[in-house]
């Protein structure tokens, strides 16, 4: 990975700019309709909306990756969002992002479920390289003809009997 070491920690308020404006700037989000004022109610001045877990990827001194997870979802925790800027895709920032969302849901649960839209092959690629099966689609979740995938990578059951 070229530059500094990535680094990757807690989202912290003062990270809403630039998350806002990675992620009002980047599709799939652009196609589904989401935006700056979308953002901006996510991740708030004071932090991010409550009951979600927000981390940076950092490289260079700037925000490079944002991703959010909703702990305690169906037997274990929810990815609601995992982005990289335009500029630094392709050189394993969002698989080192990945790994570092699965140690903390690992260490908890056994499950970590993601959703991604169905016409954004580049994630449904990126998602299965990391070990995501598709479990099924949820049609007309978030626009008109589209449909989200649930995806689920998992330890195994929640209980051994």
């Amino acid at each position: 990975m070229p530059g500094n070491s990535p680094i990757i920690r807690a989202y912290q308020p003062e990270d809403r700019e630039p998350v806002v404006r990675l992620l009002a700037d980047s599709d799939p989000w652009r196609k589904l309709g989401y935006g700056d004022k979308d953002w901006s109610r996510l991740f708030r001045t004071d932090g991010i909306v409550e009951g979600r877990e927000g981390y940076v990827l950092e490289t260079d001194g700037a925000v490079a990756g944002v991703a959010l997870l909703r702990p305690k979802f169906l037997m274990g925790d929810y990815l609601e969002l995992l982005a990289v800027a335009e500029r630094a895709r392709s050189k394993g920032y969002g698989a080192l992002l990945l790994a570092q969302i699965e140690a903390v849901t690992f260490a908890r649960a056994k499950n970590l479920f993601a959703c991604v839209s169905d016409f954004n092959d580049g994630a449904r690629r990126f998602y299965a390289g990391q070990g995501y099966r598709e479990i099924g689609p949820i049609p007309n979740l978030l626009i008109p003809g589209s449909a989200e995938l649930l995806l689920r990578k998992t330890t195994g059951p929640a209980r051994t009997k």
